[in-house]
């Protein structure tokens, strides 16, 4: 399983990083804090997006 940073999150997402860490912080996507910083599993990046597309749909 691949871990990204919040940067790669935000960059991939194409949102800005306090977006991100928005999301993290509410629940709405997973993560797991490292130290000081956060890192979010590739799988629950796309689970988010796949589930916000078909919520717009």
């Amino acid at each position: 399983m691949a871990f990204l940073t919040v940067a790669e999150v935000a960059s991939l997402m194409r949102v800005s990083k306090m977006t991100v860490y928005r999301l993290l912080h509410s629940g709405e996507l997973a993560g797991v804090r490292v130290g000081r910083s956060f890192r979010v599993p590739e799988s629950a990046v796309h689970n988010y997006l796949r589930d916000a597309f078909n919520d717009t749909a």
